[in-house]
């Protein structure tokens, strides 16, 4: 069963990471659309033709909400590494717990073979006196 709550934190941290890498990707590109955003609003402005204030309006408003969408994507990067983090945790506890188990029972199995022995060489030493018991005779 630790096995298998081992194996599940593996499954789970790797789909973190992957959900991460997908979060790292999304804000590259929300940061590539911000700098765009940003490079057309000052080569308009910076033009020596006039612009309209609804333009004005209009590119400030786009990159308001491109700054938006950045903002919401690095707020989900540090949700998603803060769920890479969560679930390495539990990972290394399910492996700590699973390597502790196999200790145990290896030291079990250990202790189950020396009083398997000790009964055994009983036996023989309970043998050898019954027969030495007999040839003395």
């Amino acid at each position: 069963m630790r096995e298998r709550t081992e194996t599940l934190a593996k499954q789970e941290l790797a789909g973190a990471i992957s959900r991460l890498s997908t979060s790292q990707d999304s804000l590259r590109d929300a940061d590539a659309h911000l700098e765009h955003a940003l490079g057309e609003q000052r080569s308009a402005t910076a033009g020596a033709a006039t612009v309209s204030a609804e333009e004005l309006r209009d590119r400030q408003a786009f990159l308001e909400r491109a700054e938006a969408q950045r903002r919401v994507h690095a707020t989900e990067l540090s949700l998603r590494e803060a769920e890479v983090a969560e679930r390495d945790a539990e990972l290394t506890s399910a492996a700590g717990e699973h390597e502790m188990l196999k200790r145990l029972k290896e030291r079990h199995r250990g202790e189950h073979a020396s009083e398997q022995a000790r009964r055994e060489q009983g036996a023989l030493d309970e043998i050898a006196t019954i027969r030495f018991g007999r040839g003395s005779a």
